[in-house]
């Protein structure tokens, strides 16, 4: 399948609707496509990651893990908060299978007009919501930061940081819904590759004004702002060369926008459960000592490198095809998509989690431990990257199950289960956090997140129970050899990576130089236990297609 989009007809009459382009039916993908599809995402979105820890390692030199990164990581969450449920999140979920299935129908006109009134609605929507952001921004800082004691001024400077973030959610909105129609087209490399733009304009903003000007951690939420704007300038115009340019009608009333809206209303938790936590534990961070909320920060961003790479790629490659198979009444393939997606992300998420735990303080030392934040953050941080990863296999699931529901235009269900979801987590988080702090045991943060690592497997498990009740899915054979294998991969993996990060000694100590060899030696050698087992117990390319 290829990732270039064909240029419109020359011929097409000036005035006439633009054509849109449907791929031929001999060139849909099956599981196979899924994951060609998937390699395409995940490899652009590995270039934008690779831009987001050079523009974390700069923040942490710049600015390490004090009360102003704090104030900025506040800033920041809220607005991306809002963009899960405005973006990629509720409003995608939602959005791509009326979409697919007005594609499915092949009638131009119906879709031109349904994208006509979901885009122009949208924007006034995100603008009035901006607006209120932008206003109360004050009260929204005091809330979110509710048990800080006001001697840092870190309320003030949140409050001022929101007033320049909230912006980012109007264009990140516009983007989101840019990238949702590119991707119903089976056409990932673009939206996957545009969050690089993202980092790209935090790091000019750090280095500029910053660096240059002296603006300290408020540059990190101007880079944002105009990250977000030069992302829009790149993906908006792309939809133009399948004929699909919105021309922005406001329209509530519209049948495709009220059932984009009905859709999207349950999906407001389920979609971003994980977010809402993270919201949850910032909120409680702020009771803690200075640079927890950065500990968590930074912590939560290397999480972010295998969801990212593998969760959202697999995640977003496969509400398609869902969709599809829904509208076509094709129960069995439904099925066996959903079952390849569940296989795959284990065979990934697995190994993924646990190679992070055992390297949490190494990789948090190779990548962070550099100008202001020092050896004690590098720790702190790696206590909570240790326990956050106790969930990225069921974050990873969670980018895979929710699809299954969203696909069947079933909002409800998820939503159950995020609010369950939610609550466990903070029950958890008061029964972990406070006996911790009180106790003075070391790195109470870390309890945080712990508890929101235990509650996103709550919120997985409880998805894929309700999937399997509901006869949706149905496990194709061989799931027992599968989960063998990876099994004894993991312990394989488990060894070389002990080995020789026991060779290498103290990373706090070492050099910049040296911590990357010892690094990527621990990586390339757990990596290749890891599949070497899995090849020598029968593991083929083969079996990761149906």
């Amino acid at each position: 399948m290829s990732a270039r989009m064909p240029d419109p007809p020359e011929s097409a009459a000036p005035d006439a609707d633009p054509p849109v382009a449907t791929p031929p039916p001999s060139r849909r993908p099956g599981s196979g496509g899924m994951l060609r599809s998937s390699a395409v995402f995940t490899a652009m979105t590995f270039v934008s990651r690779i831009a987001g820890y050079v523009r974390d390692r700069l923040q942490a030199a710049f600015f390490g893990a004090d009360a102003g990164v704090d104030a900025f990581v506040v800033a920041y969450r809220i607005p991306n908060y809002l963009r899960r449920i405005f973006a990629e999140g509720s409003f995608a979920s939602a959005f791509v299978p009326v979409l697919s299935e007005l594609k499915q129908k092949g009638d131009r006109k119906a879709l031109q007009d349904f994208l006509d009134h979901v885009a122009g609605s949208l924007l006034a929507v995100v603008l009035v919501v901006t607006a209120l952001g932008m206003l109360g921004a004050p009260w929204i800082a005091r809330l979110f930061l509710l048990f800080d004691d006001g001697g840092s001024g870190k309320v003030a400077m949140t409050a001022e940081m929101l007033r320049i973030t909230f912006p980012y959610l109007a264009f990140i909105s516009m983007t989101a819904l840019a990238g949702a129609v590119l991707n119903t087209f089976r056409h990932f490399g673009l939206p996957a590759l545009t969050p690089v733009l993202h980092n790209l304009g935090v790091i000019a903003a750090m280095l500029v004004l910053g660096r240059w000007w002296g603006m300290g951690p408020e540059a990190l939420a101007w880079g944002v702002v105009g990250a977000g704007l030069l992302q829009l300038a790149v993906l908006w115009p792309a939809m133009a060369r399948w004929g699909l340019r919105p021309r922005l009608r406001f329209g509530l009333r519209h049948e495709g926008v009220r059932r984009v809206g009905r859709l999207m209303l349950p999906t407001i938790f389920s979609s971003s459960v994980a977010q809402v936590n993270l919201l949850v534990g910032t909120m409680f961070a702020s009771g803690l000592i200075a640079g927890s909320q950065s500990w968590l920060y930074y912590s939560d961003r290397l999480t972010e490198l295998p969801l990212g790479l593998f969760g959202v790629a697999i995640g977003t490659v496969i509400l398609p095809q869902l969709s599809r198979h829904h509208a076509d009444s094709d129960a069995a393939g439904y099925s066996e998509a959903l079952d390849w997606g569940l296989r795959t992300v284990l065979l990934i998420g697995l190994p993924a989690a646990l190679g992070i735990a055992l390297l949490a303080e190494e990789l948090t030392a190779a990548l962070f431990l550099t100008g202001e934040f020092t050896a004690r953050d590098t720790r702190m941080t790696s206590y909570a990257l240790v326990a956050m990863c106790v969930g990225i296999p069921a974050f990873m699931l969670s980018k895979v199950l929710l699809p299954a529901f969203y696909a069947r235009q079933d909002t409800r269900t998820p939503m159950r289960a995020a609010v369950i979801t939610v609550i466990v987590n903070v029950a958890l988080t008061v029964a972990i956090v406070l006996p911790w702090q009180r106790s003075g045991a070391v790195a109470p943060h870390a309890g945080i997140a712990l508890a929101t690592a235990l509650a996103g497997t709550v919120n997985a498990l409880l998805l894929w129970i309700w999937l399997r009740r509901a006869g949706i899915y149905a496990a194709a054979p061989g799931w027992t050899r599968w989960l063998l294998r990876i099994a004894a991969g993991l312990s394989a993996m488990a060894a070389a990576v002990w080995g020789v990060t026991r060779a290498a000694g103290d990373f706090t100590s070492m050099g910049d130089v040296a911590r990357w060899g010892w690094l990527l030696a621990a990586v390339v050698a757990g990596a290749a236990a890891y599949g070497a087992t899995l090849v020598a117990l029968g593991l083929r390319p083969r079996h990761l297609r149906h």
